[in-house]
């Protein structure tokens, strides 16, 4: 830089510019030299360095490398090179200035602090494109992890800028923040209930992104998209998206369905009410129309047997027979207590489909065959007519 100089002084010279214009024209100069060598530096880092990094990170087998080292952390660490440079010739630019040089030099301080914190942010926001589905307990807690070294980092550096803009030493700040905790307490109780919150979330194995929960309170009903200390972002199956505090998860209660997605069937608990009148001793009639039908043999009647009893013992022997549904898993088809509107009969069972659309899709199918064959056992499904109302 002192070459630079020598060579800006020559310059000026060759001009013939004399007085106090001098000093002035040599800093503007200097300062304009400056910024383009910041410029410069920059530009070198973003066309060479980038895809420099980009090209020996795509040769490697390992995937970690590629998405810690994206695109949108090179970048923005390359926003720091230009300030480096700029701060690395401010002693040799602003030296006949000293005033200019130290609020020019506070100002790139404060640049490379926000840059810096900047960029270990986008670092750490990569870590969740390294998430594949459902993140297990250990990765929820390092993500839980994350959150609280933004938050601190944030606070430091936030420290940081203050003792740069007041020229005191960030330390001293630091030590006089005793003093000030229990109003800082007071004013981020809310925070720190959430981030008390949201480690309990993870470090009990509560919660998952990819989980399909339930929260009533905040009218929730979808999966779990995003996770953070503060926050749970849910979207509802209409598409619509609920965001709602751990605090909220922790201090009521919320359904999470992962039980039943990674087990091995999806419970269908239906009762059908039938009429009372229509339950009885099955006679010669009924009995040869239940073997022609080819639902009983004939040495599978005895005698006194009664309608409902053999449309339950069959329907049982329907369900644990259908491909649909998993007969290794409770499967019963019972009478609840006698009601006003008739006779409740319980199907109770497991499809193996546990996917919304085609769990629905087959369980109306199974449903249908039920209401169907039910004439056929000379029952009826109860069902209620209001008296008509004279004129």
């Amino acid at each position: 830089m002192d070459a630079v100089k020598i060579w800006v002084e020559d310059l000026i010279g060759l001009t013939g510019l004399t007085g106090d214009l001098v000093p002035i024209l040599r800093h503007v100069v200097l300062a304009l030299i400056a910024i383009l060598l910041a410029t410069l530096a920059g530009l070198l880092c973003r066309k060479l360095l980038v895809p420099l990094v980009k090209k020996v990170t795509a040769r490697t087998e390992a995937r970690w490398d590629e998405v810690l080292f994206n695109e949108r952390v090179l970048v923005s660490a390359c926003h720091i090179v230009p300030a480096i440079v700029v701060w690395l010739l401010l002693p040799l630019v602003f030296y006949q200035f000293p005033t200019v040089r130290e609020l020019v030099a506070r100002a790139t301080a404060i640049y490379i602090t926000v840059m810096v914190v900047r960029t270990v942010f986008v670092f750490l926001g990569s870590f969740k494109d390294l998430d594949e589905g459902r993140r297990s307990s250990s990765q929820q807690y390092f993500y839980s992890f994350i959150g609280v070294l933004k938050i601190i980092m944030v606070v430091i550096a936030t420290i940081i800028v203050v003792g740069i803009v007041i020229n005191r030493n960030p330390l001293t700040l630091l030590a006089g923040l005793g003093a000030t905790s229990a109003v800082l307490m007071l004013i981020f109780q809310d925070t720190i209930k959430g981030l008390v919150a949201g480690i309990r979330l993870t470090s009990n194995d509560m919660l998952h992104v990819g989980d399909w929960i339930t929260v009533p309170k905040a009218g929730a009903d979808g999966t779990v998209e995003e996770m953070t200390l503060t926050t749970v972002k849910i979207r509802n199956f209409d598409n619509t998206i609920i965001t709602v505090t751990p605090q909220t998860l922790v201090d009521d209660s919320f359904q999470n369905w992962i039980g039943m997605q990674e087990g091995e069937g999806r419970r269908v608990n239906r009762a059908v009410y039938y009429d009372f009148r229509q339950i009885r001793r099955i006679d010669a009639e009924l009995r040869q129309q239940l073997v022609d039908k080819g639902y009983f043999k004939e040495t599978d009647i005895k005698v006194g047997d009664v309608n409902m009893t053999l449309y339950r013992r069959y329907m049982e022997q329907y369900l644990r027979s259908h491909p649909l549904v998993n007969p290794n898993m409770t499967l019963m088809v019972r009478q609840l207590d006698a009601t006003q509107s008739g006779l409740p009969v319980e199907f109770y069972f497991f499809l193996k489909e546990k996917s919304w659309e085609a769990y629905e899709q087959q369980l109306a199918e199974i449903l249908d065959y039920i209401y169907a064959v039910t004439p056929d056992f000379g029952l009826l499904v109860y069902e209620h007519f209001p008296e008509q109302q004279g004129n």
